[in-house]
């Protein structure tokens, strides 16, 4: 935890300074520019920067609270400011964040794109209850439609194929695929069709199929996270009712199934299973039960409840438009029943940016560089 604690105190004027101030309140890099050409990103709402605010769905976030410290105001970004992706974009170097797929044209797409949507899972059912949305199956189909289009601007494949090799790719799925199927048994028959351990083995087949898609688009450098601590987000703390634990362990002992056998198929891909591929695990369940835990130390006087929301632990129905949010956003780790707070992915982008405590086999800075 000693990185997180350095980056609090590097990140002191965060404390005096708007939260929507563009200041990641750390040092530039070393390059002092661009680090990769472009950037391409895939997952569900904890990245999503607008690609849902079209659809019918109640997966949407492009309304007051939220985007009440983010520049823009409401985008679609399910917070209160920047998500992980924007934070860590600004780390590697970019001026401007990237966009989302749904508004990204032409020269744009030469910086890269933001596939992720609100409710997405790398099953095609998962998140069904709440609408519309993107799985990774069509995020993966719309990048190689990215793909076509990139083709214009290079002499052949092999030039294309190059630049994409230098490009960053971030894929953050899983979550929906327990919160929004497994561990919803009255909308999907996963749960009864499959035990914890062979829905993971599943998820994970279904994921290494998708991620080889990529690979075979151009994908190189890729960065894929494992799913947090979901059985301690507000939305279970307000439903869950435990004689030993806070947290539901059921749905945490679940996942880190799926996380354990995820790390293996990184070490599996960089072992020669995809030549030429450098990924890289990012433990977002170890980061966020850290944040978690040492709440109290980082700044964060609550860990437990959402700074917005309805019910107990602001975490059983989630922001609602205009509704009035904390006014002390940065004391809170979460920013409504299942994401975290602007100030909560900074120090995680941060921290995964220039450490290997929660990167495996590199840091992110280090796959940057590549």
């Amino acid at each position: 935890m000693k990185h997180f604690r350095d980056t609090i105190l590097t990140c002191a004027c965060m404390w005096l300074l708007s939260l929507s101030d563009i200041c990641l309140c750390q040092p530039r890099s070393p390059q002092q520019g661009l680090q990769v050409p472009c950037f391409f990103i895939f997952g569900d709402s904890l990245v999503d920067n607008g690609n849902n605010n079209g659809m019918l769905t109640l997966a949407r976030a492009n309304y007051r609270p939220y985007g009440i410290d983010f520049p823009q105001g409401p985008t679609g970004r399910f917070t209160n400011g920047r998500t992980y992706v924007d934070a860590l974009a600004q780390l590697l170097g970019f001026p401007t964040y990237i966009p989302p797929y749904s508004r990204a044209r032409g020269l744009d797409l030469l910086r890269g794109a933001n596939y992720a949507s609100g409710a997405a899972g790398i099953r095609e059912e998962t998140g069904s209850n709440l609408g519309a949305h993107t799985s990774m199956n069509e995020q993966v189909s719309n990048f190689g439609e990215t793909v076509q289009q990139l083709r214009r601007y290079f002499r052949d494949n092999d030039a294309l194929n190059s630049y994409l090799g230098k490009c960053l790719f971030f894929s953050g799925m899983g979550s929906n695929d327990y919160l929004n199927n497994y561990f919803m048994p009255d909308f999907y028959s996963t749960s009864s069709d499959y035990t914890a351990r062979a829905f993971a083995t599943i998820l994970l087949q279904q994921y290494g199929r998708q991620l080889a898609q990529l690979y075979s688009l151009g994908a190189r450098k890729v960065i894929v996270t494992a799913v947090g601590q979901i059985g301690c987000i507000p939305y279970q703390l307000a439903r869950f009712h435990g004689n030993n634990s806070r947290c539901n362990e059921k749905i945490n002992s679940a996942i880190q199934l799926f996380n354990s056998g995820l790390k293996r198929m990184v070490q599996n891909i960089n072992g020669g299973q995809l030549p030429g591929a450098k990924f890289v695990y990012l433990d977002f369940y170890q980061s966020s039960q850290d944040l978690s835990s040492n709440g109290t130390s980082l700044g964060f006087d609550v860990v437990d409840k959402g700074c917005c929301g309805v019910g107990k632990n602001n975490g059983q129905i989630t922001c609602l438009p205009l509704q009035q949010p904390c006014q002390d956003r940065h004391k809170y780790l979460f920013w409504d029943a299942f994401h975290p707070t602007e100030l909560a992915n900074i120090l995680l982008a941060k921290a995964t940016y220039t450490s290997q405590s929660y990167t495996y086999p590199i840091n992110i800075q280090q796959l940057a560089a590549l």
